[in-house]
């Protein structure tokens, strides 16, 4: 391996704060607000999910690229996030079944990053200071002009994105002969959702995020799904719409992190947004229906009001996070509905809530009981 000089790169913070580093050969800059994920592995799944859309990702596991990438590994048709600060990137990978470098397949999709920066300050700069927006810049673009640009980047509260990650038309997925229908709005969701339902015997009908209650129930679901997505629920008025129609006709309805914070809008229960989120694969979270624990994957940067949620007459409080108290799972008392605000289809893991597919899937039958 022959030695080369890397051109030199920034990360600017919207507060004026610099983080210095080196790019890995892609000139530009790219924008978003700055998060960091602690988990140790599946990067390539993190890249790829939709609820990243708008983020620049910081990755506190300090090798990134070092098993390559495999075309089966991914969330969605192309890599979400905005951009990627790390400490160390692996231009050369030793895995058996990769089928590329993640230098290509940054390339690929043209992808900005910075690497060599210290992200251990980094993190602990954003716990201590908050999420906020960021550049990263590796044309040497002056300080002055990615302040000027960076000034103008929206912020995150309030900000709509479901738009840009649905899907713009339906889609099937899963066995038409499965034994149930399932109607899913996509706010962005994860194709290990997709599988985890499929292989519990349903068929899947996937719909924009703009489709109304009419349009998914004209596929004659046994059930109706909620998806994760980026950015915040409050815009959402259509999701949250259908939500209410699905509740108001008393039907099998189960939400996946913003699809769980939709559902507590439709409800009269208010979110916010978060200091800095959670995002890793190893968030403790306490069952409270079960009493037992769960380590679980989380990528969210809204929460939803607790002392809401506990004062309403019609919801309980089914989860709980453990480092922090934060809602992390609730079900309705008079409806067949539930949701949680981590994700139990994970991959490459955890895999402790994965039982939340067959508590949909008996939700489910339960309710074909009581109509024969």
């Amino acid at each position: 391996m022959k030695y080369t000089t890397r051109q030199s790169a920034i990360l600017l913070l919207s507060d004026g704060t610099i983080f210095h580093g080196k790019s890995i050969g892609i000139s530009g800059k790219t924008f978003g607000e700055v998060c960091f994920n602690t988990g140790m592995t599946g990067y390539q799944e993190i890249f790829t999910d939709p609820s990243y859309f708008g983020q620049i990702m910081v990755a506190t596991n300090p090798h990134i690229g070092n098993y390559g990438v495999n075309d089966l590994e991914i969330e969605s048709d192309s890599i979400k996030i905005a951009g990627l600060v790390c400490k160390n990137f692996s231009f050369n990978y030793s895995r058996e079944d990769a089928s590329g470098s993640l230098e290509d397949y940054f390339i690929k999709q043209n992808l900005i990053c910075i690497s060599d920066v210290d992200t251990r300050a980094l993190v602990s700069y954003i716990r201590d200071n908050g999420a906020m927006n960021a550049v990263i810049c590796t044309d040497g673009t002056s300080i002055e002009d990615l302040k000027k640009e960076l000034a103008n980047v929206p912020n995150m509260e309030g900000l709509e994105l479901a738009s840009k990650v649905s899907t713009t038309e339906p889609y099937f997925f899963g066995d038409e002969n499965a034994t149930y229908k399932i109607s899913a709005l996509d706010l962005g969701i994860k194709k290990n959702i997709l599988r985890n339902l499929a292989k519990r015997d349903c068929y899947i009908k996937v719909y924009p995020y703009n489709s109304t209650y009419k349009d998914l129930t004209e596929f004659n679901p046994d059930g109706y799904f909620l998806s994760n997505g980026p950015g915040d629920p409050d815009p959402l008025f259509g999701a949250i719409e259908v939500a209410k129609e699905i509740l108001e006709n008393d039907k099998p309805l189960f939400g996946i992190c913003l699809g769980h914070q939709v559902i507590a809008l439709a409800n009269g229960v208010q979110t916010y947004k978060m200091f800095n989120g959670h995002r890793g694969i190893n968030h403790p979270v306490k069952n409270l229906i079960t009493g037992k624990g769960e380590i679980t994957s989380q990528n969210h940067g809204f929460a939803v009001n607790k002392e809401a949620l506990e004062s309403h007459p019609d919801l309980e409080i089914t989860h709980l996070h453990l480092n922090d108290g934060t809602v992390a799972g609730m079900r309705m008392k008079n409806k067949n509905c539930f949701s949680v605000q981590y994700h139990p289809e994970a991959s490459p893991g955890p895999h402790d809530s994965s039982y939340l597919f067959d508590q949909f899937v008996e939700n489910i039958k339960e309710t074909l009981s009581k109509t024969m």
